[in-house]
């Protein structure tokens, strides 16, 4: 619209008017007794302006204001009874105020007043210079100086920095690293007291004794036999049974079976036993042992069920009227019956009490098991045996016979026996053979170990076998292969 009150052909009246007018018109037309809302009466009253012209008296139009608009245009075919109405009406009872005049001009409002300039706070004092202490860096210029001061918000902007803290303060010297406390020299140690006075050395002693050193030095033979006697003295974890053993003839079986029971024993010094085991007329009774009687294990067979039932003390008491003792008491000997026809009776099931009656009052039991692989008693002590010792001498005859019976175990299901077992080679003359070699050689491929026991002169007689009457070499070669054989159940 053109501000006009109809809208056509009056030309705009100013703002604060036309800003009247409309809340008249919005207030519903009331008179002098509503005043102006917008009305302060504090304001001095505004100047007096024309009244608005009052419309003419009632005609058909009564009410309606006159249209007023531009004449129409003659190429245009009005109407003539068409009267354009007006757009604004105005309701009859609406009285202008004569009192009041149009609104003044809104005011400009005043500018803000520039905030004036904070004056520059007056610069730091300086301090009072102290002497610096002794032992500390002389301290650094301040950071201001004489320079101008200028306002906080101008330093907030420009990235204002606190001032740092005054040298002489030592939390900053701590801060920066450069205290150091003060330190006091330690009070001197009171002088050592005097050394005892010793009495003089004597004549030969040493001027210094050497601090102790390990060193590694090979084992020399005395070392080996020291080792060897360790393994004897040491617990077997339970009574032990070694099986001395080859089908052949004249191998050294009951040689073997007395020396080994008669090192083992001047070691330990108790609890070992050699058991003639030969079902045909053996000779261990004959070459170990003194015969302060007769009685063979056929004796104690007879009286087997009365011994079994015996224990401790009592037991070893009767046990000992069947055995034979070495002359230097260090091993028992059990004999075996002479005559060919007790060989009948020794079954397995006897074998096998006997061997858990001797395990009851002996460590070590060595067991001289005779020629014939196909009777009870040699398959029985077999069986139960915890060590195998296959005794051969350097000839092929006998070494065949031992090979043989390695191969008839694996055959009968004691192949673990046969595979731990140890060779013995006992060598009947003095020197050594090449065949000896090719023995020593095969049997290490076939057993756990190889031992070889040198020849002695006063074995070659077969008379009977005294252990102190041997050489120091043969005893020390005794000595090795015993503890060849106990090694694996040394605790």
């Amino acid at each position: 619209m053109d501000g006009s009150e109809t809208g056509w052909g009056r030309q705009a009246e100013p703002a604060p008017r036309w800003r009247a007018l409309l809340d008249r018109a919005r207030l519903g037309g009331r008179g002098a007794e509503h005043p102006d809302a917008d009305h302060r009466p504090d304001e001095p009253p505004p100047p007096t302006q024309d009244p608005l012209p009052r419309r003419a008296a009632g005609t058909g139009w009564t009410g309606r204001a006159q249209a007023v608009a531009r004449p129409a245009d003659a190429s245009f075919d009005a109407e003539p009874a068409y009267r354009v109405e007006a757009t604004y009406r105005v309701e009859p009872a609406y009285r202008v105020d004569p009192r009041h005049g149009g609104e003044p001009a809104y005011r400009a409002e005043p500018a803000y007043r520039a905030e004036p300039e904070p004056r520059a706070e007056p610069s730091w004092r300086a301090e009072p210079v102290h002497p610096p202490e002794p032992g500390y860096p002389e301290p650094q210029a301040r950071g201001r100086g004489t320079a101008s001061v200028e306002s906080r918000y101008a330093l907030l902007d420009t990235g204002y920095q606190p001032d740092p803290a005054p040298v002489e303060s030592r939390y900053a010297l701590l801060d920066r690293g450069r205290y150091r406390p003060e330190t006091h020299p330690a009070p001197e140690p009171p002088p050592p007291a005097p050394a005892p006075a010793y009495p003089a050395r004597p004549e030969g002693y040493p001027a210094r004794i050497e601090p102790a050193r390990v060193e590694w030095r090979a084992q020399g033979p005395d070392s080996e036999l020291e080792r060897a006697t360790g393994v004897l003295r040491r617990e077997l974890g339970g009574p032990r049974v070694l099986a001395f053993a080859n089908p052949k003839g004249g191998v050294h079986k009951t040689t073997a079976t007395v020396l080994a029971a008669a090192t083992v024993g001047s070691v330990r010094g108790r609890g070992v036993l050699a058991w003639d085991d030969n079902e045909l007329r053996g000779t261990l009774g004959l070459r170990a042992g003194s015969a302060r009687h007769a009685r063979t294990i056929r004796h104690m067979v007879h009286d087997l069920a009365q011994i079994e039932i015996l224990e401790g003390a009592t037991l070893l008491e009767h046990l000992d009227d069947y055995l034979r003792h070495a002359s230097d008491g260090s091993y028992d000997v059990l004999a075996g019956e002479e005559s060919p026809r007790f060989a009948q009776r020794l079954d397995q099931f006897t074998v096998k009490r006997v061997l858990e009656l001797l395990r009851r009052t002996h460590d070590v039991v060595c067991v001289d098991t005779g020629n014939n692989v196909e009777s009870p008693n040699w398959r029985t002590v077999m069986q139960a045996a915890d060590q195998l010792v296959v005794t051969t001498v350097p000839r092929e005859d006998a070494a065949f016979s031992a090979d043989w019976m390695l191969d008839l175990l694996h055959e009968e299901g004691m192949g673990e026996l046969a595979d731990n077992a140890v060779t013995l080679i006992s060598c009947p003359t003095p020197g050594r053979t090449s065949l000896q070699d090719d023995l020593e050689r095969h049997f290490a491929t076939r057993t756990r170990a190889v031992a070889v026991v040198p020849y002695d002169p006063a074995l070659e007689t077969g008379s009977s076998i005294e252990y102190h009457q041997l050489q120091a070499e043969t005893r020390q070669g005794w000595l090795k292969a015993a503890s060849v054989m106990l090694e694996p159940f040394a605790r």
